[in-house]
């Protein structure tokens, strides 16, 4: 079995408490410095009043897709600023899939551009996230 690298290890760590990554059922594809991809399966429960996908669900996705891109290098960064496109609608039983990438890591801010798709490949939101890297590092 490979060694874990250091990406996994922070999203390990940053999973095993993150119940609502949990909840929204939340597969992780792939990570490492400055990446992550994670897929999920939208159910009934995550639909709005019009029955598509509520927005908070792509915006979730993509937010924790980020988060686990933005801690991948083992320094412990938060979110300042967030902002997302909902390009297409989402419905039940739409497979999603977040690809994280960092578009540049300075000393203290760090940003990311992530990209939601569905199983057909068609973009369905544009999320931009911007963190603030602390000076504190995963114990991992």
């Amino acid at each position: 079995m490979a060694e874990k690298t250091l990406a996994n290890k922070v999203v390990d760590k940053m999973m095993e408490h993150d119940a609502f990554s949990q909840w929204l059922g939340v597969e992780r594809l792939e990570e490492g410095p400055g990446r992550s991809v994670l897929r999920m399966t939208v159910r009934k429960e995550m639909l709005n009043g019009f029955y598509i996908a509520h927005g908070g669900i792509t915006y979730s996705l993509a937010d924790s897709a980020f988060a686990f891109a933005s801690n991948s290098h083992g320094r412990k960064a938060v979110s300042i600023e967030t902002s997302i496109s909902h390009i297409e609608s989402v419905h039940e039983g739409d497979v999603l899939t977040a690809e994280a990438i960092e578009e540049n890591a300075g000393n203290k801010i760090s940003l990311y551009h992530i990209r939601v798709l569905n199983q057909h490949g068609r973009l369905v939101a544009l999320f931009k996230g911007t963190a603030y890297r602390t000076g504190k590092e995963w114990e991992v």
